[in-house]
């Protein structure tokens, strides 16, 4: 894969590059064989050092994930709004929390956070681990004292085996429990897609249109997505203004304080995006080809804050519906899971 800067009408986008970590990439063409396709998925799930996968570790981080016990109401698990049959998030504009209370931010899919260098909209966590344990304690989630779940979980004899088997020797504790946590996210990935089998080298994988589409994505001038949707997960991991119309939620500048990121929120992958609406992080549309409309007219919110790379696409009717073919094409097969018998 070859790295290079974007145009010098990008400097601003550099610019922040660098100080935000984002790496910014051309396109190597499918031709290139001999270097390895950036487009597509990794062999290897990352995982953090002192939480290597194990079977029993996955399996007492799948039964924790689907059980409501870990809210305070003993109604609400992780699942309840990361649901595997709504593309692991619930299908709701912004999520639903403790006595049905509509929040102000929609539900992230889980599908590939194994791969996320920041976790939540607004990236206050950096693992997964870190990440586990938030939407438990908070007040208008789950809203559990985490204490008393943890005695809770300990006075139940199935699961303190099945910690046992996963962590040996160190008991049933808040690490413990967003290590389990996070050993279960981390097997939620995406699966071959016909994006995937087009880029191996199925010419017949994808239609001339997703194929035209992948192009005009791909250009920094015409489509521009790729100058933030990067990648075989399709995101720069970092954090953007889009000019949501009407959007007060100070997103990554609640987290760091520079002008540039007010109103800013992470990157979303788009793997399986046809299964994840509605979009963005307040559940602003409903479909794939208001998003692509929102970008061609580069967000409808003209602040000052406004990422340097939303500019108007000027895009042609058939242009549009290439991009929304070829997004399609990145969502494969559900992940097949069992739902767990949770310990009594």
């Amino acid at each position: 894969m070859k790295v290079n800067h974007v145009s010098t009408s990008n400097y601003l986008h550099r610019l922040a590059a660098l100080v935000f970590g984002i790496v910014v990439v051309t396109i190597a063409p499918i031709s290139q064989a001999s270097q390895p396709d950036p487009y597509l998925r990794p062999a290897v799930v990352p995982a953090s050092s002192d939480n290597q996968f194990t079977q029993a570790r996955m399996e007492l981080g799948k039964a924790l994930f689907f059980d409501p016990r870990l809210s305070g109401s003993k109604w609400i698990s992780c699942a309840t709004c990361h649901n595997p049959a709504l593309g692991w998030s619930d299908g709701l504009p912004t999520a639903i929390g403790k006595d049905m209370k509509v929040l102000g931010r929609a539900t992230p899919t889980i599908l590939n956070t194994a791969y996320q260098t920041r976790q939540f909209w607004d990236g206050r966590a950096r693992t997964l681990e870190e990440q586990a344990l938030g939407p438990i304690v908070a007040e208008s989630e789950m809203n559990a004292n985490l204490d008393e779940v943890l005695e809770r979980l300990a006075a139940i004899p199935g699961y303190v085996t099945l910690f046992e088997k996963a962590y040996s020797g160190e008991g049933i504790t808040k690490s413990t429990l967003a290590k389990a946590l996070a050993n279960f996210e981390r097997t939620v990935v995406s699966t071959e897609s016909p994006f995937d089998r087009w880029r191996k080298g199925d010419r017949n994988a994808v239609s001339e249109s997703a194929k035209n589409g992948f192009k005009i994505f791909t250009d920094e001038e015409s489509g521009r997505c790729v100058l933030c949707h990067q990648g075989f997960n399709f995101t720069d991991n970092g954090f953007h203004n889009i000019g949501l119309k009407g959007n007060v939620d100070p997103g990554r500048f609640a987290q760091v304080p520079v002008k540039i990121l007010k109103g800013a929120f992470k990157t979303p992958t788009l793997r399986d995006v046809a299964t994840t609406a509605p979009y963005m992080h307040n559940g602003a549309f409903k479909t794939l080809e208001e998003v692509v409309e929102h970008y061609d007219r580069a967000g409808l919110d003209k602040t000052e804050t406004l990422d340097p790379n939303m500019q108007p696409l000027k895009l042609s009717s058939q242009e549009k519906v290439d991009l929304v073919e070829f997004m399609k094409t990145l969502t494969g097969r559900p992940i097949r899971i069992s739902l767990p018998s949770l310990p009594q």
